[in-house]
């Protein structure tokens, strides 16, 4: 296991029509919802993204890598991968990938346990992922790192 950065880290859980966010410090070993990005198009999303990265100034990112239970890869882990690489592209941040597998039931977890149902959980289960995805870099480290090369072990 090797060490988080220190630093805010902006972790994303990534889904084609919604984008959950959520802040945090390793430091503190603290992370916190958010918000929920949507938008009409790429373009839309990642000016939603540029205006938190210049309000939060993260260190680094860390983006949710879906897979199916037993660790392969499908289509999402492919677009949440080149969400990550855009993320590094636009805004020259490291980007941390972290396994995710367990973050929605995580998060939906929570939102039972806080009495949040319906509609009013939909809105906010995106962001609470980003937060379950946060913590688990807290704790666990990443999967992998990305800076502009190919996804490697950081180790």
């Amino acid at each position: 296991m090797h060490k988080v950065p220190k630093g805010t880290t902006l972790a994303f859980d990534f889904g084609e029509a919604r984008i959950g966010v959520a802040q945090g410090d390793a430091e503190l070993g603290m992370s916190h919802p958010l918000t929920t990005v949507t938008g009409n198009s790429n373009g839309a999303k990642f000016e939603s993204i540029a205006k938190l990265i210049t309000e939060w100034q993260p260190r680094q990112l860390a983006v949710g890598l879906p897979t199916h239970t037993d660790g392969t890869e499908h289509n999402l882990t492919r677009l949440s991968r080149k969400f990550g690489r855009r993320l590094h592209g636009r805004f020259n941040l490291p980007v941390y990938w972290v396994d995710e597998r367990m973050s929605s039931l995580y998060a939906e977890s929570l939102l039972v346990e806080a009495q949040v149902f319906g509609r009013k959980q939909k809105s906010v289960l995106d962001q609470v992922a980003a937060q379950a995805i946060l913590q688990g870099f807290f704790e666990g480290g990443a999967a992998e790192y990305f800076n502009g090369r190919e996804a490697e072990d950081d180790e």
